[in-house]
């Protein structure tokens, strides 16, 4: 197993787990109001883009599901950690129920989307990727990552606000549900965008260090 891969895979862990502490923060950006997870959650789509790009489908997917599973075990234990019995000089309950205390509908919504979204990032990419193989006669495929990330990014963001917010906002009005949904797909896709210079640098990099044998050209 490639070390460059593992490190990746644990800061694709992190980052779930650190965009679900941040969404309690909440904070003005000129007319829109966004969450602090905004900043991160969208790291974790460009990871699984450089993950699927070099890597391949498999081990994305293998990524993917293990952040999923470290995800269900950090909620578990925080919410086991925030029901124990407080000491009477403590005073952090009300401050660890603000961070942790989770809506049960509120986190099913957002691991589903993040799985769903994730996957389908993963496979539009390397589906991409590998139909311009085809059409190349075979190896591995060095141009076009950018409009691979790009594509595969908004179809996986489009799917996850799709799953996130009718779940998680259900009785919310559908004028202001599409709103938010369309405004978190256009930053989170304009996120993308700004960063992809140092993305696609990231990815050359990868593909120049790794030895063929642990990456996937199909």
């Amino acid at each position: 197993m490639s070390k460059r891969f593992t490190v990746l895979t644990v800061l694709f862990c992190v980052c779930l787990i650190a965009s679900n502490i941040f969404e309690t923060k909440i904070f003005p950006a000129g007319p829109l109001t966004l969450t602090g997870g905004f900043l991160i959650f969208p790291v974790s789509y460009i990871i699984n883009d450089c993950l699927s790009e070099v890597y391949g489908y498999r081990k994305a997917r293998f990524a993917i599901v293990l952040a999923l599973a470290v995800n269900l075990f950090f909620v578990g234990m925080a919410q086991l950690v925030r029901i124990l019995p407080e000491v009477e000089y403590s005073h952090m309950q009300d401050s660890l129920d603000n961070v942790f205390k989770a809506d049960l509908r509120i986190t099913v919504a957002s691991m589903l989307a993040f799985f769903v979204g994730s996957l389908l990032n993963s496979r539009v990419l390397v589906g991409m990727r590998d139909r311009r193989s085809r059409e190349e006669n075979g190896g591995e495929v060095v141009k076009g990552f950018g409009t691979r990330a790009v594509v595969s990014s908004l179809v996986g963001e489009s799917v996850d606000s799709l799953v996130f917010f009718p779940i998680a906002f259900m009785g919310v009005g559908l004028r202001h549900m599409l709103t938010l949904m369309v405004t978190q797909i256009a930053l989170k896709t304009l996120y993308e965008i700004l960063i992809l210079p140092l993305t696609s640098a990231f990815v050359r990099h990868l593909k120049e260090v790794e030895p063929p044998e642990v990456r996937s050209f199909l």
